[in-house]
């Protein structure tokens, strides 16, 4: 499509945040980023315009050549001690990861060699301590890394299990993005055209199906976001971690199950029942992956105890918002009653649950005091500690199937932040399909259009109308 005027009505480029500074007015930042405590090498890190001269002041000497380590004397700026010999890396921007001139400080790390270092750039003019995240603040402004990459980069700092890992690094490295910059570039076409047809809906120059050829984009797009947005909740709970709670009557061996999994005394073990009054949490990293595991106070109907009622309630609603469900079977009920009715395995744990009200949730099962059981059943009996990489097995197998695996041809969302703008997102693009479904007002379907872009917008960092009057004379 070829037009020879541009005159589209369209609101001038906004930005969520200025992408770029003007270092020469923003200040000198430097903070450790390497982690605080004793250890072999601290990274003093430096941003900012007058990051050179922090080489040039702290070392006596001139700057050493770009992303090259050398080896120099770090001295007090007022009384020119000597405080530590180090690396000293330069980074002129934009080649940085800031985007400024940056610099790194690469010093023995004990706290008193660090906080002398700290304190000799604290003397410096225009020189201040980092707040918290600045320099990858400054990264986003300088349009180095966006809304998603920036999370990712916490998230791969954070990452505790090898599949968070995976996950972070995917989206630090812009899987993310890429998706949600292809369907931002759907949007910015489609709204182009769209603003194209009412502006010039009388030239002969207008393909005449041009409405139709944007309603069927907008369906594929919306179709490919409901997709991607049902997902099962699969990044945002590897992010998170699997909530999975250990649920059964009492002295059945839920708590001693736990230890056994965490491998240490986590939970108090006795013979009597109802020691477990609380709900006791730990994090544990099974298969590669992140899993919050509970402990329950047990389910009984027959205690007046009002803490151990507050314990039974409290294990409840823990259970209702459980991604997984581990139960502990006490088996010898089971032979009790097969004895009396034949009844089978499967029944009995079927009623078993139903008994306990947990008949509509996800199960693993764990059936304990196998020890217990008559001669004839003594071929299934085991120690519990050999049982647990079988259960572990298991475990990861439903792990596996609730997380997903990382991967870059299907990135998975990862926070609630990108749902709601997602959902919010799909919510214009019906109502524009409505529109047009009714032959509505092509300025109100536009405008349909002109949210949906900034609700993606909103995920990456920035909305911006601008690049459309690239497209439009295309």
């Amino acid at each position: 499509m070829q037009l020879k005027v541009l005159r589209l009505s369209l609101p001038s480029t906004q930005l969520l945040f200025s992408f770029r500074n003007n270092s020469s007015s923003a200040s000198t930042i430097y903070a450790l980023s390497s982690g605080h405590g004793k250890c072999g090498v601290a990274v003093i890190r430096i941003s900012g315009p007058k990051a050179s001269e922090a080489i040039v002041r702290i070392t006596r000497n001139s700057l050493p050549q770009p992303r090259h380590a050398m080896l120099r004397r770090l001295k007090d700026t007022v009384t020119n001690e000597t405080l530590d010999k180090g690396l000293i890396l330069w980074f002129p921007g934009p080649k940085s990861f800031t985007g400024e001139d940056s610099c790194e400080f690469q010093v023995h790390g004990g706290p008193a060699v660090v906080s002398a270092v700290l304190t000799a750039l604290s003397k410096l003019p225009g020189f201040r301590p980092a707040e918290p995240g600045e320099f990858t603040k400054r990264a986003f402004h300088a349009g180095k890394l966006d809304l998603t990459e920036v999370e990712g980069l916490a998230d791969l700092i954070h990452a505790e299990t090898e599949a968070q890992r995976k996950q972070a690094f995917l989206q630090m490295e812009g899987n993310l993005r890429q998706l949600y910059d292809t369907w931002r570039q759907i949007l910015i076409k489609s709204m182009a055209h769209v603003e194209a047809y009412i502006d010039f809906s009388e030239d002969e120059n207008i393909e005449e199906n041009v409405l139709e050829t944007v309603e069927e984009n907008i369906k594929n797009l919306r179709s490919n976001i409901q997709k991607h947005l049902a997902d099962g909740r699969c990044g945002e709970r590897l992010r998170d971690g699997v909530r999975t709670v250990i649920v059964g009557e009492p002295n059945v061996g839920k708590s001693s199950l736990l230890n056994l999994l965490c491998e240490r005394p986590a939970a108090i073990v006795t013979p009597i029942a109802g020691t477990t009054r609380d709900v006791v949490e730990i994090n544990m990293n099974i298969g590669g992956y992140p899993v919050i595991i509970a402990d329950t106070a047990g389910l009984r109907f027959n205690t007046q105890d009002l803490v151990e009622q507050e314990g039974m309630t409290r294990a409840r609603i823990h259970t209702e918002n459980a991604d997984l469900v581990i139960i502990v079977i006490d088996v010898t009920k089971y032979v009790k009653q097969h004895k009396n009715n034949n009844l089978s395995f499967i029944s009995f744990i079927y009623n078993y649950i139903k008994e306990l009200k947990l008949d509509t949730i996800l199960l693993k099962f764990v059936v304990n005091k196998m020890d217990m059981l008559e001669e004839d059943w003594k071929h299934v009996k085991d120690d519990g500690r050999r049982c647990v990489p079988q259960l572990l097995d298991k475990l990861t197998d439903r792990l596996t199937k609730l997380c997903g695996k990382p991967s870059r041809e299907l990135p998975c969302l990862t926070q609630a932040r990108h749902r709601k703008h997602l959902t919010d997102c799909v919510m214009c693009l019906d109502e524009y399909l409505r529109i047009c479904i009714d032959g509505g007002d092509s300025v109100l379907a536009a405008q349909q259009l002109r949210k949906a872009l900034r609700q993606i917008g909103k995920i990456t960092g920035h909305t911006s109308f601008g690049t459309m009057f690239s497209t439009i004379s295309k």
